[in-house]
């Protein structure tokens, strides 16, 4: 398995390219404003991102973005087999949450499984609570795989192994974060330490206010 970031359509280069596209075509980037936040992370504010997105999460509920209203989301793709990439990934999300203290109460992590053929209910519900119980596990069935990925505008690949279940999965790594009202804000790449992640977010719920 492995991660991918340059090849990725939201790489840091393509994204800050992507984000001064919007801005000519008058779309709505917070750099528009005087008044708006600064970020670390690449600022994507105008994309159109999980706008109809409804998935089950781990408990067996059925989730949309609007669940969320009123919490800063970061939405992570990858798959509980993934050997390295998604449990580091996941840890530094557990981190941010940690250093947020009592204001991580606003945040809500959805990791969506690019793997439903083997990542089942039980065993992304497991997988969470190697993390932190709050951490929402989504899954899409695998007819609904490519939409949901297409939606993001996220990579993956299946890489066969030496067994059918051997498989492993390629995927984007980088990290979606959504504001308080479900639109998509910033996009954070793989290895991004978690108090530069910690900062953007507090400065995006604060930028929320009022």
């Amino acid at each position: 398995m492995k991660y991918i970031t340059p090849a990725h359509p939201f790489n840091r280069r393509s994204a800050l390219a992507l984000s001064a596209a919007w801005l000519a075509a008058g779309g709505f980037l917070a750099g528009c404003s005087p008044q708006a936040p600064t970020f670390k992370s690449t600022d994507i504010t105008g994309a159109a991102f999980a706008q109809d997105l409804k998935l089950t999460d781990h408990t067996g509920q059925v989730r949309t973005m609007a669940d969320f209203r009123g919490k800063a989301v970061v939405v992570f793709f990858g798959f509980t087999q993934c050997p390295d990439v998604c449990p580091t990934s996941m840890t530094t999300l557990a981190e941010v949450k940690r250093l947020m203290g009592d204001q991580g109460k606003q945040l809500q992590v959805l990791f969506i499984t690019v793997d439903p053929e083997r990542d089942t209910l039980p065993l992304l519900k497991e997988y969470m609570a190697n993390f932190d119980p709050t951490f929402l596990a989504l899954r899409p069935e695998p007819v609904e795989l490519k939409a949901v990925a297409d939606s993001f505008k996220i990579y993956y690949r299946k890489v066969d192994g030496t067994t059918p279940t051997s498989y492993t999965m390629d995927h984007s790594a980088g990290k979606y974060v959504f504001d308080t009202e479900g639109r998509v804000r910033l996009f954070s790449s793989y290895g991004t330490e978690p108090g530069v992640i910690v900062e953007d977010i507090l400065t995006l719920l604060n930028s929320m206010k009022g």
